[in-house]
């Protein structure tokens, strides 16, 4: 090995029997890395001795191209070095063969692996050639994710065999990783072993192999391979999310996504775990419909990119408690009444084919781990992405579904808690409702003086008073209203005084408009009224009251948890689920969905558990990070508390019964009072002011 000479701000001891005339001097950018050392060393070993953060996978053979570097050009008075590309090796031919075979060096660029120092110089690793770079997801610009996966791959050229060194293929596999990169005492997964000389015989004795967590081989193919996947994997009850991972560069190559096939045993998680209470058989089917419905995306997002699910080698997960247990093939009974008992609330690795999930068979899983008995792995996924443990600021977080998952703190504090919205955020329930699909409405306003609607659906940018939007949506017409624009719609109703503070819809105002028309004993408001054969879109009075029901369980969740946390505001909210990405946060505080807060400190997370899923995957430290911190999290059991029913008989009003919204009423104007008294003779509604 070359000898070196490392300056003292390196902290790496010295080795040096060369004279001073021997040796150069190299400083790495930006980690300020130095040292010296002889002439003709390779700039990647000069790199790892100083413990300069730069990728490789060929283990310096010049295949992978991730050790790239640039040699910077001019004088450096703080380093005392004059730096330039001529005190470099020249390219050569393996730099050249790789750009031919891959695709040329940027200019300037050169492979490490292949550069030799030759005197004093400034090299600059750029960010892309870094083992632990930030990476920013598109999905969550928010938030950076530091590169360091659980999974690793790792080329080597294994020696022959000796006659004379009687020795198992298998000992000189393991030897030589230890001795090119440093991982000692690695075992293997023994299904390997019937590969592992084929593999050897195919590559010439060049093999790449997938170590995972520094401890176990669990795949191998012949020959140099740099690409690794992986998998995040969101499990709601209604909708199942998948994001497929380059491991090496941290890139989201493809997404997809189905609903949850468990939806047939019933619409939210308590339906769910009735049946199975009902039906003992049911827990075993819904088990294999969930592996079943993941196989298939693992399958979609792989044919996205050409690949296949054997290149698939890890998944981490996240799921509410029920899909979490479901999903383990444990029996969700426990979770359906008090004390609601996890099985397990401790994070779970296994290999993934034991969970019958089709990936590389060596593949691992991870599940994120649960918090309570109804806050679960999506909620510790929320946590990781949003880090409200890290902020000053009172954070309230809430993962919007058909179970609400709340999280309210900071750095000093965490409470967590759960409340049952139902399915009526997601559209059912609702008498025009449906899934977030082409056609739906999701956007609403409605004009308070003429009470007449204007829309948009999913599908087209235009308003429905705009020009062009028939011929826009003549493909698929409007065919319902999704989550958000019930949310806006009924939001709407309430500011235009269609509907009263207490959720009833005035009828008195028939004789102003007809669009609100009396539906049996009750009335209700016609958004869109078709001009062809198509239903009419029409909000009644139990659309109403459902909304009323599921935001008011959700209002009474977040004042339990400010009360036991000894606050009267909120600093920052953050809405997250596909759901809580798509509403109005405006419309969603003057229903009263969240506290009252400056709206410009309310704002969408995205699916925020989706992202503490791809940071797990990405980063295998933040696994430990969540594993600590979810042990030290209160957990606030909402059925058990006595002021939850006052709670939530004061949320049901519009934005609530006795909370004021001075935030909310500064930059909204607040309708007039109204009450609506019912004639159940008649149907007709007696107004009083």
């Amino acid at each position: 090995m070359p000898r070196v000479k490392v300056e003292p701000e390196a902290d790496v001891a010295e080795e040096d029997s060369h004279t001073v005339q021997d040796m150069v001097k190299v400083v790495f950018t930006p980690s300020g890395r130095r040292g010296s050392f002889p002439v003709n060393t390779p700039l990647l070993h000069a790199a790892r001795v100083l413990g300069v953060d730069i990728d490789s996978v060929c283990g310096g053979r010049g295949l992978c191209g991730r050790c790239q570097i640039v040699c910077a050009e001019g004088s450096f008075t703080k380093h005392q070095i004059e730096s330039h590309s001529s005190h470099l090796s020249p390219v050569c031919a393996t730099e050249i063969k790789y750009g031919e075979r891959k695709t040329p060096l940027a200019n300037g660029r050169r492979l490490s692996c292949h550069t030799l120092l030759l005197d004093d110089v400034v090299i600059d690793v750029p960010p892309e050639s870094q083992v632990h770079r930030q990476i920013v997801r598109k999905e969550a610009e928010y938030r950076d994710i530091e590169l360091d996966p659980a999974t690793r791959l790792y080329y080597v050229q294994v020696e022959e065999p000796d006659m004379h060194v009687p020795k198992g293929d298998l000992q000189r596999l393991v030897e030589t990783l230890e001795q090119d990169w440093q991982l000692p005492n690695l075992g293997c997964d023994s299904r390997l072993l019937k590969t592992l000389q084929p593999a050897l015989t195919e590559g010439k004795r060049g093999i790449s192999v997938a170590v995972h967590k520094n401890q176990q081989i669990i795949a191998l193919w012949p020959g140099f391979r740099d690409r690794a996947y992986g998998v995040a994997v969101d499990v709601g009850s209604t909708t199942i999310a998948a994001h497929l991972c380059d491991l090496g560069s941290g890139e989201v190559l493809a997404s997809a996504s189905l609903m949850n096939p468990q939806i047939r045993f019933g619409e939210d998680l308590m339906s769910r775990v009735s049946y199975v209470m009902m039906h003992p058989e049911g827990a075993e089917e819904m088990t294999h419909v969930i592996r079943e419905a993941l196989n298939q995306l693992f399958v979609q997002v792989a044919e996205k990119i050409d690949a296949r699910v054997e290149d698939i080698l890890e998944i981490t997960l996240v799921a509410n408690p029920v899909m979490h247990h479901i999903l383990l093939g444990i029996s969700p009974v426990e979770l359906g009444g008090a004390p609601f008992a996890l099985t397990t609330d401790a994070a779970v690795e296994v290999p993934a084919s034991d969970m019958g999930l089709t990936i590389n068979e060596g593949g691992r899983l991870y599940v994120l781990p649960c918090i309570a008995g109804h806050v679960g792995a999506d909620t510790a996924g929320v946590i990781l992405a949003e880090e409200p443990q890290n902020q000053d600021s009172m954070t309230l977080l809430v993962d919007v579904g058909t179970n609400a998952e709340i999280v309210l703190g900071n750095r000093h504090r965490l409470l967590a808690c759960s409340s049952p919205t139902g399915p009526a955020f997601e559209g059912a329930q609702i008498s025009c409702g449906q899934r977030a699909a082409t056609g739906a409405i999701e956007r609403v306003r409605i004009d308070p003086q003429t009470l007449q609607p204007r829309f948009k659906v999913i599908g087209s940018d235009l308003w429905s008073d705009e020009d062009g939007f028939a011929q826009a949506i003549q493909d698929h017409g409007v065919t319902g209203i999704c989550g958000s624009g019930i949310i806006e719609v009924v939001a709407e109703m309430y500011l235009a005084g269609i509907v009263t503070v207490d959720g009833i819809v005035d009828g008195d105002l028939s004789s102003r408009t007809d669009r609100v028309i009396q539906n049996d004993r009750t009335w209700s408001y016609v958004l869109h009224s078709p001009e062809n054969d198509e239903a009419s879109i029409v909000v009644t009075q139990n659309d109403i009251r459902q909304i009323q029901l599921a935001k008011a369980a959700l209002y009474a969740g977040v004042k339990l948890l400010m009360d036991h946390i000894g606050t009267a505001t909120v600093d920052r909210i953050r809405l997250a689920g596909a759901f809580g990405s798509h509403i109005n946060v405006q419309h969603a505080m003057v229903l009263g969905l969240i506290p009252d807060a400056v709206l410009e400190q309310v704002s969408s997370a995205g699916n925020a558990a989706g992202t503490g899923a791809r940071i797990a995957l990405l980063n295998s430290q933040s696994r430990d990070r969540i594993e600590n911190l979810v042990k030290n999290i209160e957990k606030i059991e909402t059925a058990m508390e006595p002021k939850f029913q006052d709670y939530f008989v004061d949320a049901m009003a519009f934005p609530n019964k006795t909370d004021a919204f001075p935030n909310l009423f500064s930059v909204v104007v607040r309708p007039e009072p109204k009450v609506v008294a019912e004639n159940s003779g008649t149907g007709r509604k007696r107004r009083r002011r």
